[in-house]
């Protein structure tokens, strides 16, 4: 166990992080105008890249390989190719062992910006409004990234650094599999314990669960013809709307009041299917020949991503079969999340040192949130038994229009980042 912070210590680390606070919003800015959306992360990586030499670290760049990979049951099927989208990493390691190693994760990649023209200012040109940060990733995840690297960076102003292994993992898709997640946890060696600054639910909180996903696609194929004939044809559009509904008692039967977890008691419908996508027809005039729809589809303790995936195969044989859907060809796929759902260790000593160290950083008291959505924490928690603290900045309309995080809770991050690593690694002058 590394001994307490030394008083004096503590106060050098809080003053060099309250220093950085400027250099951490243009940190935050460079990534922001980084595009990284699914397949485009490699401006984000490269950006990385930089942080981490300019921080005195060496960066490596870790692949995502699905031979590799396939049969590790945290994997999920990918969408595009991984060529040219590698995951950074860098790793500090101090002159004498003494503390306890501590993995720093997040993830680069963003969600689409969706209608671009809804947003008050460009989705890729950072905007500060009244204390926040707008922009598509700036809360969801970059600025937790931010505050990670911040961190680091006051221990070293304040002429420290940690006095264990430090892991700082940058990845891809965590909004599509977790694969870039999951190569680098199994690149690197096993730490102690894991920090990863996702945002939590517009309030400060860490995260206590979270649900598993599935991500399944259906592709319905019908009988084309013009629209004087539409009796003749099948129309695929209104054949995929028959799929997707008989997912609605679905749901509703998942959210049952007797499968929900401990975890969730009190989440209204904390388990979602979701219909994110759908392509289809070619002409106004032509009953639609083809049409896919892609779905997202959570998983509640007590219930596995494969258990989920049957139930998706058994509903869309069953839809396929009505006489309705007569004439029409069903495919489904699976590609992106085949997550299982997660518990995390409340009691872990990492996530006590980091409640305590916010506590005292902000006045604010981090509370227990369990997430109808995911995050890459579950990697770590269900496949090395490694403690995770997932917390992070205030983020609001996260994969909607407007994004922001608020910079002065960004700040309480770092803080608290810059504190739990120094007590958790124990710190020794610096090199």
């Amino acid at each position: 166990m590394s001994p307490p912070l030394d008083p004096g210590a503590r106060r050098a680390i809080l003053e060099a992080a309250d220093a950085l606070r400027e250099d951490a919003v243009r940190m935050l800015e460079r990534l922001v105008r980084c595009p990284s959306t699914l397949g485009n992360e490699q401006s984000a990586l490269a950006e990385m890249a930089r942080i981490y030499e300019g921080i005195g670290l060496a960066p490596r760049r870790v692949p995502t390989d699905p031979a590799a990979l396939a049969s590790h049951p945290g994997f999920s099927p990918p969408l595009v190719s991984y060529n040219g989208r590698d995951n950074v990493v860098a790793v500090h390691a101090p002159r004498e062992r003494r503390g306890r190693s501590l993995a720093l994760q997040g993830h680069v990649d963003v969600v689409p910006e969706g209608a671009a023209d809804m947003w008050e200012t460009p989705p890729y040109e950072p905007s500060i409004r009244g204390g926040r940060m707008y922009g598509r990733g700036a809360g969801d995840m970059k600025a937790g990234i931010v505050s990670y690297v911040t961190a680091f960076r006051a221990l070293r102003l304040a002429g420290l650094q940690p006095a264990a292994e430090v892991q700082m993992q940058s990845v891809i898709e965590e909004e599509c599999t977790g694969n870039g997640a999951l190569a680098a946890m199994l690149a690197l060696p096993r730490t102690d314990a894991v920090i990863i600054p996702e945002p939590g639910p517009g309030l400060p909180a860490m995260y206590a669960a979270e649900v598993g996903v599935v991500w399944a696609w259906v592709t319905v194929s019908g009988r084309p013809a013009h629209v004087r004939d539409m009796q003749a044809g099948v129309n695929a559009i209104e054949a995929a709307a028959a799929v997707a509904a008989r997912f609605k008692a679905y749901q509703s039967e998942m959210n049952r009041a007797e499968r929900i977890h401990a975890s969730f008691r009190g989440v209204n419908h904390p388990v979602n299917v979701n219909l994110g996508t759908i392509e289809g027809g070619e002409w106004n005039s032509s009953v639609a020949t083809r049409c896919r729809i892609g779905m997202r589809v959570g998983v509640m303790m007590g219930y596995t991503a494969a258990q989920t995936k049957a139930d998706i195969e058994r509903l869309v044989a069953e839809a396929a079969a009505d006489p309705a859907l007569k004439g029409a060809t069903v495919k489904l796929e699976f590609k992106g999340f085949m997550a299982d759902p997660c518990v995390f260790d409340m009691d872990a000593p990492i996530v006590a040192l980091a409640k305590r160290n916010f506590a005292d950083v902000s006045g604010a008291t981090l509370r227990d949130y369990p997430a109808t959505g995911l995050t890459d924490g579950r990697f770590f928690a269900l496949y090395q038994a490694t403690p995770v603290a997932c917390f992070g900045p205030d983020a609001q309309e996260i994969h909607g229009i407007d994004e922001s995080v608020g910079l002065d809770s960004m700040h309480d991050i770092t803080r608290t980042i810059a504190l739990t690593m120094a007590e958790w690694c124990g710190v020794e002058a610096s090199a």
